[in-house]
């Protein structure tokens, strides 16, 4: 038969150190911390183009070129909206001839490099734009892609241009698209 073990007296002092220490509970120290930061984005209004007037010719007479100048009141105009001061790049797509309705015929139409208004203080009337409101005299081709809304987040295109029906022109109403994409740059 085995006897009773017997514990020296330095494992009875860990024993009773450890139970003690358990008692009491741990204590731990770290040389490390940690914070949580965030990120932030706000998402600019949308931005919204309406072809607020057509480019009107009017009556064209064959074989007679017609022009309609970019601060006319019969200019085209389109009406830019969006976030308030922020920079937005402009594209046109211009025709290069209207055409009737059938498509039984098609009518030449140009603009030349100075057809093209950009009112950045959303003025609404190309009679009334002042130089100093925007660019004047822009190309159409190549309109400006640093333009800024106004304080109120409006812009204004205006476009001129020219028809130039044959001497044979067939009579009737002509039409063709005119197409303006505007997109924030990013300033």
């Amino acid at each position: 038969m085995i006897g009773p073990i017997k514990i020296n007296r330095t494992v009875r002092f860990l024993v009773a150190a450890l139970v003690i220490a358990g008692l009491f509970g741990w204590s731990t120290v770290s040389a490390q911390d940690v914070a949580v930061g965030s990120a932030t984005a706000t998402v600019l209004a949308a931005l919204t183009v309406t072809a607020t007037q057509a480019l009107a010719f009017g009556n064209v007479y064959q074989g007679i070129a017609k022009s309609v100048a970019n601060n006319s009141s019969d200019a085209a105009i389109f009406t830019i909206g969006g976030s308030v001061n922020s920079g937005v790049a402009l594209y046109m797509e211009l025709p290069a001839y209207l055409a009737l309705a059938d498509g039984s015929d098609r009518m030449v139409i140009s603009f030349s490099t100075t057809d093209a208004i950009v009112d950045t203080t959303g003025g609404g009337d190309p009679t009334g734009f002042v130089a100093a409101d925007g660019y004047n005299n822009a190309n159409p081709y190549n309109l400006p892609s640093t333009a800024n809304l106004s304080d109120a987040g409006a812009a204004n295109v205006y476009l001129g241009g020219k028809v130039i029906p044959t001497v044979d022109q067939k009579a009737g109403a002509y039409r063709g698209d005119i197409v303006l994409t505007v997109s924030y740059n990013g300033t």
